[in-house]
C-alpha cells in the first residue's frame, strides 16, 4: 500500500469528500463519497478499453461530478489489480502505468492511497451485510467474521486475486496485499497432469492464473481441444465459454467450467492452509457471483477445497461463501482504507 499526503488528525479523517476507485483489467469503478460514514454514491463503471490511462477516466468521471455541482474530492483511495510495490505502478492485465505522486498532482488531492484491489476488498468484508454472502460450504456460520479469526479471500475475475484478513483485536483488522493468483496450478489426476502441461508448452509457468479468470477459462477450453484433437471456434470468449458449458452444449466448455470449480477449490484450501484461516475462506470476483449459489454448490469446489489428505478434516470444519453484495464492495473496502 502506499499512502501520498497527510491523513488527518483522528476525528478529522474523511472530513471532505472522497474518491473510491476499483481498478480492474476490464473496467474502473468509481465512486463519491461526502464523508466519513457518508453513503457511496454516484457509482460508474467505466471500460478501461475506452481510455488511454487511469487519468483520463479519473478526470472524465470527475467532469461528470463538477456538472452536478458536486465538490471534488480532497482525498482518494484506490485499489488496483496489481502489485503496489513502489510510485510507479502498472497493472498486470491492462496496459496502464501511473506515478501515485504524480496522479495525486494531477487530481490536485491533498491525500491519496493505493493499494492492491483485493486488499480493498479484504477490508470490506467485516462491514459487509450477511445478506451480502452466500454460504457454499462448511459450517454456516458469518458471524465468524466477529471472531477475531483470520480469513482468507481470492477470486477470479479478469485475473486472479488473493488476499486475507487478519485480526488485531478490537475489531482492527490488518488486510494482506499478496500476489497468490501467481501460485503454480497443481493436477490431480492423469487428465489434469496432461492439462498442466499443454498450458506449460505455451505458457512456460503455469499459475493458478492461467486458469482461474475470465482468460484462463478459455485457456482451459483451448488446452482441451488441443488434447482432443478438436478445434475450438475462432473468437471464444468467457461468456461463450460460460454459455455453451451451461447449456451442455460443447462437451470441453462443460469439462472446463467442471475443472474452473475443481482448481478453485484447490487453491481455496491450499490459502486457508497458508494463512491458518479458520474463520472462512471468501470468493470475490466477477466470475462466481455471475455463475450463480446453485452452480457453486454443485461444483467441485468444496470436495477438492476438503481434499488435502491428513488436513481434510481442519478443512472441513472451515466455512465458505461468495461475496454476492449488489454494489462494488472493494468501494466500500477503499473507504475504511482512508
Amino acid at each position: 500500500m502506499i499512502e501520498i499526503g497527510v491523513k488527518p488528525h483522528r476525528g478529522l479523517a474523511q472530513a471532505g469528500p472522497s474518491l473510491l476507485g476499483d481498478v480492474g483489467g476490464s473496467n474502473v469503478r468509481l465512486a463519491w463519497q461526502g464523508g466519513a460514514g457518508a453513503r457511496i454514491e454516484r457509482v460508474r463503471v467505466m471500460p478501461c478499453a475506452d481510455f488511454p490511462s487511469l487519468t483520463a477516466c479519473i478526470q472524465d468521471y470527475l467532469s461528470g461530478l463538477g456538472r452536478d455541482g458536486l465538490a471534488p474530492p480532497s482525498q482518494a483511495a484506490l485499489g488496483v489489480a496489481t502489485p503496489v510495490l513502489q510510485d510507479q505502478i502498472c497493472l498486470t492485465n491492462r496496459d496502464w502505468s501511473f506515478s501515485a505522486k504524480a496522479l495525486r498532482s494531477e487530481l490536485d488531492l491533498q491525500r491519496l492511497v493505493v493499494m492492491n484491489d483485493f486488499t480493498a476488498l479484504a477490508l470490506a468484508i467485516p462491514a459487509l451485510p450477511q445478506a451480502d454472502f452466500w454460504h457454499c460450504g462448511g459450517p454456516s456460520a458469518v458471524a465468524a467474521v466477529a471472531d477475531f479469526g483470520t480469513l482468507a479471500l481470492l477470486g477470479p475475475g479478469t485475473g486472479l486475486g488473493v488476499s486475507g484478513l487478519v485480526s488485531t483485536g478490537d475489531r482492527q483488522w490488518t488486510a494482506l496485499q499478496t500476489e497468490g493468483g501467481h501460485v503454480s496450478l497443481a493436477a490431480h489426476s492423469e487428465r489434469e497432469h496432461r492439462l498442466v502441461q499443454q498450458l506449460a508448452r505455451r505458457f512456460g509457468h503455469v499459475s493458478a492464473e492461467r486458469v482461474l479468470s475470465g482468460p484462463g477459462l478459455v485457456h482451459l477450453v483451448e488446452a482441451l481441444c488441443e488434447l482432443d484433437g478438436c478445434t475450438l471456434p475462432a473468437g471464444t470468449t468467457p461468456a461463450a465459454v460460460i454459455e455453451q458449458a451451461q447449456a451442455q452444449s460443447q462437451a470441453q466448455c462443460v469439462e472446463a467450467l467442471d475443472l474452473f470449480g475443481a482448481f478453485l477449490g484447490d487453491v481455496a484450501g491450499d490459502l486457508v492452509l497458508s494463512l491458518g484461516a479458520r474463520a472462512g475462506v471468501y470468493i470475490g470476483g466477477g466470475i462466481v457471483p455471475r455463475l450463480g449459489r446453485e452452480w457453486i454448490r454443485a461444483s467441485r469446489f468444496r470436495e477438492r477445497f476438503e481434499a488435502k489428505g491428513r488436513m481434510a478434516g481442519y478443512l472441513a470444519a472451515v466455512p465458505s461463501y461468495v461475496i454476492a453484495s449488489q454494489e462494488p464492495p472493494a468501494l466500500l473496502g477503499a473507504s475504511r482504507a482512508l
